[in-house]
């Protein structure tokens, strides 16, 4: 089938300026670019001078997960508002994928983030996942192998150092996943197991990465000034010492090093922006491609226990109602809350469990009030009652000063880091940060807007090497997003709904139009990307 996009101010993914056309789509492909194509088509579409770029690309996505439920859409349709065609997946270490068949450690996987619910199943290797979900899900997918998966799937949740045997059992997983065309491998120094991994364990995967000429992208040991991640409060900030971490391991090397949503946990660590980009730039200067992404929040999303030191939750429950165990807690949160210029306040209950949606979209602050009782006793009630595995909304991880500098460094790239929740408030992210991209462009607070685009489609395409996707091109996949300049402008953000697209093609397949969802087409709409 042959379709003709008319009258199209066309962004091609290159940063180049912008110029008007038409665009001849035959099946999934691009087959013609020209100022006007006079060539018979199935379907005609007439712009009238809207803008057209290449389908939008989420760089950092963990939609892996959502693939394989057994209803993948609802988890992809607020993505798919926004514009996105195509996500790159896997990442934080954290991946669908990377075990071995009847693997004893399934239950320790997705680092409490995520689980193997209503799937069609569990695929341990890229090219049995890849084959479950190629034509069988609403948008491309790119896979990252995640370190945490594989090391759960040889030891399960342990703070040791592998042995020998588990080692080289682990990395033949994440080899076989770079063979079979995992775009990279991610590492998550937040989640469990992949927190107990020392830099030579980090190394060994980064020359894998090496290698394969593929990203390792990697969630930070801390992302603030101070973290539960090292012991010491006082000192160099733990945001610079996980820097550190990363300058051992890939220093001197040509590794493609993507440092995963570069945010400023707490307002304390607003200040190391300057310095992290140093380092950055500094690795740059010595060979390391590496890069960063962001998006456009000044919030995140993270479990409840965020705070909460690994000794009080080893403790028995005689244990934590000792007064002196009380105090010394209370002492240590208080003077993290200090250092970080973050407290309770700035922690919103977003899921608790069944039974406590009471507390969904109020600050710890404000059920300690609600309640009767201290911010601490507060906060400890909702661990307890969420068994340590509550979800919730925390800022701030940024300032939109901060983001609007990052948005225009060279070396940024663009992302959501977000998913559907069942339950619950969501993510802000899912809704609108990808037009709200490129409303700050068009309102002279972020980059160009042919650069925006670029930092969503091309860049993360050409990081990503993923092939014949990201650019307006000839011969590419026909994955298109429509946009309205003057609609981005006059929105108003953060009113939990897309906003400025109009459509969006996915493999030549009108999926949105006017705000309307094509579910049937939706069903088989997503191709599986694989990279070599």
């Amino acid at each position: 089938m042959k379709q003709l996009i008319k009258n199209a101010r066309i962004y091609d993914g290159t940063g180049s300026a912008p110029f008007m056309g038409d665009v001849l789509i035959e099946d999934d492909r691009i087959l013609r670019l020209g100022e006007s194509i006079t060539e018979e088509a199935d379907r005609v579409y007439d712009l009238g001078g809207k803008s057209l770029a290449p389908g939008f690309i989420d760089g950092h996505s963990h939609n892996d997960w959502f693939a394989i439920k057994k209803e993948p859409l609802p988890y992809f349709a607020p993505f798919i508002r926004q514009g996105i065609a195509t996500f790159v997946a896997g990442n934080c270490g954290v991946s669908a994928i990377g075990f071995e068949p009847d693997c004893p450690h399934m239950d320790v996987m997705g680092a409490g983030l995520f689980r193997f619910e209503d799937t069609t199943g569990a695929y341990g290797t890229l090219d049995e996942f890849f084959n479950a979900v190629d034509g069988n899900m609403p948008c491309n997918l790119s896979v990252l192998a995640g370190h945490c998966t594989a090391r759960a799937a040889v030891s399960g949740s342990v703070n040791r150092k592998l042995t020998s045997e588990e080692e080289e059992r682990m990395l033949a997983i994440l080899e076989k996943a770079l063979q079979q065309g995992a775009a990279g491998l991610s590492l998550g120094m937040m989640y469990d197991p992949g927190l107990y991994a020392d830099v030579e364990e980090q190394r060994r995967l980064a020359r894998l990465c090496v290698k394969y000429n593929k990203p390792l992208t990697v969630h930070p040991r801390a992302e603030s000034k101070v973290s539960m991640a090292y012991p010491q409060l006082l000192g160099r900030a733990h945001i610079l010492r996980a820097f550190d971490e990363l300058v051992e391991i890939a220093k001197g090397t040509p590794l493609k090093l993507q440092y995963s949503h570069a945010i400023f946990v707490g307002r304390s660590s607003f200040r190391y922006k300057d310095e992290i980009l140093e380092m950055i730039n500094e690795l740059r200067a010595g060979g390391t491609d590496v890069m960063f992404d962001i998006y456009n929040e000044t919030l995140g999303v993270s479990v409840i226990t965020v705070i909460l030191p690994d000794w009080y939750r080893s403790m028995s429950a005689e244990e934590k109602k000792k007064p002196l165990t009380r105090l010394k807690l209370a002492a240590l949160v208080k003077a993290s809350s200090l250092l970080l210029g973050f407290g309770f306040k700035d922690i919103v209950a977003a899921y608790m469990g069944p039974g406590y949606e009471r507390f969904e979209g109020k600050s710890v602050h404000q059920i300690a009030r609600e309640e009767g009782m201290s911010d601490l006793d507060a906060y400890l009630m909702l661990c307890e009652v969420s068994h340590f595995g509550g979800r919730v909304n925390m800022g701030p991880y940024s300032t939109p000063e901060i983001i609007s500098e990052f948005e225009k460094n060279e070396n940024c790239l663009y992302m959501t880091d977000a998913w559907v929740e069942d339950h619950g408030v969501q993510n802000p992210a899912i809704y609108d940060c990808y037009p709200k991209f490129l409303r700050d462009s068009l309102l002279g607070t972020g980059d160009t807007l042919p650069n925006t685009v670029r930092r969503m489609t091309g860049a993360i395409a050409d990081r990503f090497m993923l092939p014949e996707r990201g650019y307006v091109k000839e011969g590419f996949f026909a994955d298109l997003t429509v946009f309205d300049e003057d609609e981005l402008r006059r929105a108003t953000p953060d009113r939990e709904q897309s906003f400025g697209i109009e459509k969006l093609f996915i493999n030549g397949r009108l999926v949105l139009s006017d705000g309307e969802l094509d579910q049937e087409a939706l069903k088989s709409s997503g191709r599986a990307i694989r990279v070599f």
